[in-house]
Order: C-alpha cells, then sequence, then structure tokens
C-alpha cells in the first residue's frame, strides 16, 4: 500500500536519511524501532508528506506523492493519513468530540457524518461517555485516546503514530498499545508506528531496525 524507494534526506550537512526503501502492507501495524538520531521520526515525516525527501519516491497505491502540487497534496493528507504524537496537541477549549471532529470539519466533509463517525470512535476506544469532556478533564491516558479517535476521523488508509505512548505510564502504554491491535482487526486499519518500547516492537507484524539513517533488517 505504502512503498518508498531510495529516500535520502539531509539538514544542512547531516545526512540524516540513506537510501532508505520499504514496503508497508494494508491493515498491518508496523513498528519503525531504533535509537534516537537513526532517522525514524524524520523518515514518518516524509511518509506522511510533512516533510520531503531530497531524493526518492513515495507511492500511495501506485500514485508517487512527488507529483503532487502543494494543493493537491494538502488534501491527500488530510483524506488519507492520520498523525498521533507523543503529545496529543488537543485544543483545551474544545471537548474530546470537537477535537475529534475537526479534520473532518476542514475536509469539508457532511458536518453531521463526522459526528456521528466521532461519536463512535469514542464509543469503541472506551470514551463514549467522555465526548463532553474537555482535555483538563481526562487522564493522559484518555487524552492520548482522544488524539487516536482524532487520527482515524476521515477514515486515512494509514495512521502515523510518532512515540504514542512515550509520555504515558507502563499500565496506560500497554492499553494504548493494545488499542492499536484492536483498531487493526476492527477497522482493518495500517499503523506506522515510530517507538523504543521493544514490547510494542515485538508484537507488530512486521519491524523495520534503523541505524545511523539507514534500514539495517
Amino acid at each position: 500500500m505504502i512503498y518508498c524507494k531510495n529516500i535520502f534526506k539531509s539538514y544542512g550537512q547531516v545526512q540524516v536519511l540513506k537510501d532508505v526503501s520499504l514496503e508497508i502492507p494494508d491493515a498491518k501495524v508496523v513498528c519503525i524501532t531504533g535509537p534516537s538520531g537513526a532517522g525514524k521520526s524524520t523518515l514518518l515525516h516524509i511518509l506522511g508528506t510533512l516533510d520531503k525527501a531530497d531524493q526518492g519516491d513515495v507511492f500511495f497505491d501506485g500514485a508517487n506523492i512527488k507529483s503532487f502540487n502543494e494543493k493537491a497534496l494538502s488534501k491527500f493528507r488530510n483524506q488519507n493519513i492520520g498523525f498521533v504524537f507523543q503529545f496529543h496537541h488537543l485544543f483545551p477549549e474544545f471537548t474530546a468530540l470537537e477535537n475529534v471532529c475537526i479534520p473532518g470539519y476542514l475536509g469539508g466533509f457532511n458536518v453531521s457524518d463526522v459526528q456521528k463517525r466521532g461519536k463512535y470512535l469514542l464509543e469503541i476506544l472506551g470514551l463514549g461517555n467522555r465526548a463532553s469532556h474537555r482535555p483538563s478533564e481526562l487522564s493522559g491516558g484518555e487524552q492520548q485516546r482522544v488524539s487516536v479517535a482524532r487520527a482515524l476521523i476521515n477514515q486515512p488508509k494509514v495512521v502515523l503514530a510518532d512515540e504514542p505512548s512515550g509520555n504515558l505510564d507502563t499500565a496506560r502504554a500497554n492499553e494504548l498499545h493494545q488499542i492499536f491491535f484492536n483498531l487493526k482487526d476492527t477497522l482493518n486499519q495500517t499503523f506506522v508506528i515510530v517507538t523504543h518500547n521493544e514490547q510494542l516492537a515485538e508484537q507488530a507484524d512486521m519491524i523495520f531496525k534503523m541505524r545511523d539513517g539507514q534500514i539495517i533488517f
């Protein structure tokens, strides 16, 4: 479903990615692991169209995203890619449901349909009774689950997660990881997760290990 070929990326004189190629299938949990500075987050940002490679190509379902102009790329990103980061980045003045629905509103989808899906996602994530609560009224684990629901609101082809459990305690991290696998099964959802968590990586359907800007296995 996602295929990147011969990706190179540098920032100034520092070469962060060196000839990276990988293929990510549908409906799998894929983990990218490796030490800090290995290039994991940079690769994830390129896969998510948040950054551009200096060289190489990224294909989604056969379409080379390098051919997209900025307007087309923004629309593609909104409709096809969900993001979960280490920090939830929820808007404090909005409720859980409102936070979840924002990408759907921005995408121009029917408001009623977006809200219905938002409520459904909160329900399957165990937050059906927290939809009207603001982030300050939610625990850290609940806030991160709201951010997962937000990532899923536009029914993306892939959810990209950068250290999603890095700010959670062990119990909440394990709970979040199980959610990813449950969503893979119930929604046929693809996840690509950058993580230092070895327990999560061991459960993944596929692991890419990075070191010094390259995939070593």
